[in-house]
């Protein structure tokens, strides 16, 4: 059951704004539970709100013709899913689906669009993460189109580990065959390797991290690359 709340939770992008930049927003948000697997956003609809995660993690998508997807970029507590929003785009083909379940502050289209006209600060903030997202989304590109599937796993699983804090994953062979595009039988042979290697415990559906060091090394330079950029525009 959702409700209005104006305290700002565990987002981060949300905790870095000023008391006057927050004043713009509060009473505009909602706490909502974010399941695993449901759709925030369907390809091509008319944007309603805008979600700002607490906990848990959301997957932006791209479907396909042929009707498979693959993962374009993914959102924690440290950003927002809406930025075409601000961007002042209707709809998008990309879609928003919850990769791990958690809570998020909801908020209208038309309040975050209202907040971020009449608060320049506030606007300037969330456009420097819309910035990061781009660079996230293009090294991804750059990532399915030149590296291997062993350094695109390692690369996601840590990108995955920062939002939940390094903790265990609920996710499936085949969900992850779906976000990195490949087969599900690459995914289970990677996985194979990195838990033969001690870098990860993994189970039917339950992925964990033990050794974030060598999984670093195992992946290609786009984790560092879209670090170090979120570090350097999100400050």
């Amino acid at each position: 059951m959702a409700r209005k709340v104006s305290k700002h939770g565990e987002n981060r992008l949300l905790a870095a704004l000023s008391a006057n930049e927050r004043a713009a927003l509060d009473g505009h948000f909602e706490r909502v539970s974010l399941t695993a697997r449901d759709i925030l956003y369907k390809a091509s609809r008319p944007f309603t709100a805008a979600y700002f995660p607490e906990r848990g993690m959301i997957s932006l998508v791209q479907p396909l013709e042929d009707g498979t997807t693959i993962e374009v970029g993914l959102i924690g507590r440290e950003g927002f899913f809406g930025v075409p929003i601000l961007l002042g785009a209707r709809s998008s083909p990309v879609e928003a689906i919850v990769q791990g379940a958690g809570t998020a502050l909801r908020i209208s289209a038309g309040a975050l669009l209202q907040a971020t006209t009449r608060n320049e600060k506030l606007r300037k903030w969330l456009l420097q993460y819309a910035q990061a997202l781009h660079i996230q989304v293009t090294q991804t590109a750059v990532c399915n189109g030149r590296h291997t599937l062993q350094e695109r796993l390692a690369r996601w699983l840590l990108e995955a580990g920062d939002r939940i804090d390094g903790g265990a994953m609920e996710i499936s062979h085949e969900f992850l065959s779906y976000m990195l595009g490949c087969r599900r039988s690459g995914v289970t042979v990677a996985l194979g390797k990195l838990k033969a290697e001690g870098i990860i415990e993994a189970a039917r559906g339950h992925v964990r991290i033990d050794d974030r060091k060598r999984l670093e090394r195992t992946a290609c330079e786009c984790y560092r690359t879209v670090q170090r950029e979120f570090r350097r525009l999100l400050r």
